[in-house]
C-alpha cells in the first residue's frame, strides 16, 4: 500500500490540516452483536470474517464501551502470546503473535491533534501491511489509510450488550 505521507512529502503539521491523498471508503459490515463477555471471541472471529483483507480497523465507542476487551478478543483470535492492554499513555503497543508477526494497538485519547499521532510514527505502522488497531481515532483520521475498517461499538442500554458496526459518521 502507497503510503501518501511517506510518497506525496505531507508533513506532519499537514496531518492537522486534514490533508492526505487517499478518499474514505466505508465497508458495511453486517452489525455484529455481543451478548456478554462469553460471546467476544465468536464476535471477534466474525469480525475478521468479514474483513479478510483488512489490516487497519478504527473504533469509535465512548469510555467504558469495550474497545480494548474487543481489541484483546481479535489479537487472541490473531494469536498474539502477549498479554494485551491498552496503550492509553504509550500510545502505540506491539503485540507479537505466534507466526512471528507484529500487531499494533493505538489509542490516541490523549492527542492533542493529528501531527502528535504522524509524530510517534503512527503513519508509517498504519500502511506497513500490519494488523492495526485504533482506539479514539477522531484525531487522527488524516493519517489513516484509505481502506480502514472504521467501526463503533454502541451499548444496549436495555441488555448491556454491544452492538459493533459500520462507522457512517
Amino acid at each position: 500500500k502507497a503510503n501518501p505521507f511517506k510518497t506525496s512529502g505531507l508533513l506532519a503539521k499537514d496531518a492537522d490540516k486534514g490533508k492526505s491523498t487517499s478518499k474514505s471508503i466505508t465497508m458495511l459490515i453486517t452489525p455484529i452483536i455481543i451478548e456478554s463477555l462469553d460471546a467476544i471471541d465468536i464476535a471477534a472471529e466474525k469480525l475478521l470474517q468479514a474483513c479478510p483483507k483488512a489490516r487497519v480497523f478504527a473504533f469509535r465507542a465512548p469510555m467504558g464501551a469495550g474497545k480494548t476487551t474487543f481489541i484483546k478478543a481479535i489479537c487472541r483470535k490473531l494469536g498474539v502470546t502477549t498479554a494485551v492492554s491498552s496503550p492509553t499513555f504509550t500510545l502505540i503497543n506491539e503485540y507479537p503473535t505466534d507466526s512471528q508477526q507484529s500487531l499494533y494497538h493505538f489509542d490516541f485519547y490523549r492527542l492533542k491533534s493529528a501531527s502528535e499521532a504522524f509524530d510517534t510514527g503512527a503513519g508509517e505502522i498504519l500502511f506497513s501491511g500490519s494488523y492495526c488497531f485504533v482506539e479514539w481515532p477522531e484525531l487522527a483520521e488524516a493519517i489513516l489509510p484509505e481502506d480502514t475498517i472504521r467501526l463503533k461499538i454502541t451499548i444496549n442500554e436495555t441488555d448491556n450488550s454491544r452492538i459493533v458496526e459500520s462507522d457512517l459518521s
